[in-house]
C-alpha cells in the first residue's frame, strides 16, 4: 500500500463504512494505522521528528470528518490546540484536502459561537506571513460538507494547503512532493513565531 492507496481507500469506502459499526471495522483500522504507517514512510526522508495520528472517530461513532494529520512534537500533539498538517476526508466529494491547520478545539472553548470568526481571521494573518507558500499551496479555503462544529471548525482552522480529486491520488512522486512543501511550510510557521508570531516566545515553547 501507497499514500495515495491509503487515502484512495479512505475516499472511497468511508461513505459506506459508516453504515456499520466502527469496532472492528477494516477501515478504520486502515485510518488508525495503515494509513499513519505509510504517511511514516513517506516523512522519512523529511527529517522529522513527527507524530502521526489518524482518526475515524470515538468510540462507537465514526467522524463526521476523518483525518489523517502529522504534528511536530514541539509545536502540538492533537489536533486540539496549536497547528499542524493535516490530510481531511470531505462528507459530499470524492476528494481529500491536505491542510496547514490550526487546532480547533481550544479555540472553539475559549471563543465558544466566535471561534469560527474569530479561526479565520487568525488564519488569514498566517496566510500574510506565509505569503511565499501562496503559489504552491494556494488553497485558501475548503469544504467539508458536513454540518456541526467540529467539521465547520476545520473549515474556519484552514491556513494553506492543497485538494486532490482521485484521479491525483494515483501521483505518488506527487503526493510525497507536496507532502514536503507542506512540511516546509509547517517549518516556516513555527520559524515565523506560530500562532501569535512571537518568534522569542516561539523558541522558548520549543525549548
Amino acid at each position: 500500500m501507497s499514500l495515495g492507496h491509503a487515502l484512495r481507500r479512505i475516499v472511497e469506502e468511508y461513505p459506506l463504512a459508516r453504515t456499520d459499526p466502527p469496532a472492528g471495522h477494516p477501515l478504520a483500522h486502515v485510518i488508525r494505522k495503515g494509513a499513519p504507517d505509510e504517511l511514516r514512510r513517506a516523512l522519512a526522508p523529511l527529517d522529522g521528528p513527527f507524530l502521526v495520528k489518524g482518526s475515524p472517530g470515538r468510540g462507537s461513532h465514526w467522524a463526521a470528518v476523518p483525518w489523517l494529520a502529522v504534528f511536530d512534537p514541539a509545536v502540538a500533539t492533537s489536533a486540539t490546540r496549536g497547528y499542524y498538517l493535516v490530510y481531511l476526508f470531505p462528507a459530499h466529494r470524492e476528494a481529500v484536502h491536505l491542510s496547514l491547520a490550526q487546532g480547533t478545539v481550544a479555540a472553539i472553548r475559549e471563543h465558544g459561537p466566535r471561534s469560527g470568526e474569530y479561526l479565520r481571521a487568525s488564519g488569514a494573518r498566517l496566510r500574510e506571513r506565509l505569503s511565499d507558500f501562496s503559489d504552491v499551496l494556494p488553497v485558501s479555503a475548503i469544504t467539508l460538507g458536513s454540518a456541526g462544529e467540529l467539521p465547520e471548525g476545520y473549515e474556519a482552522a484552514h491556513i494553506l494547503g492543497l485538494t486532490y480529486d482521485l484521479a491525483d491520488l494515483g501521483d505518488e512522486r506527487r503526493l510525497r512532493a507536496d507532502l514536503a512543501t507542506g512540511i516546509a511550510a509547517y517549518r516556516a510557521l513555527k520559524a515565523r513565531g506560530g500562532l501569535d508570531g512571537n518568534v522569542s516566545a516561539q523558541c522558548r515553547a520549543d525549548q
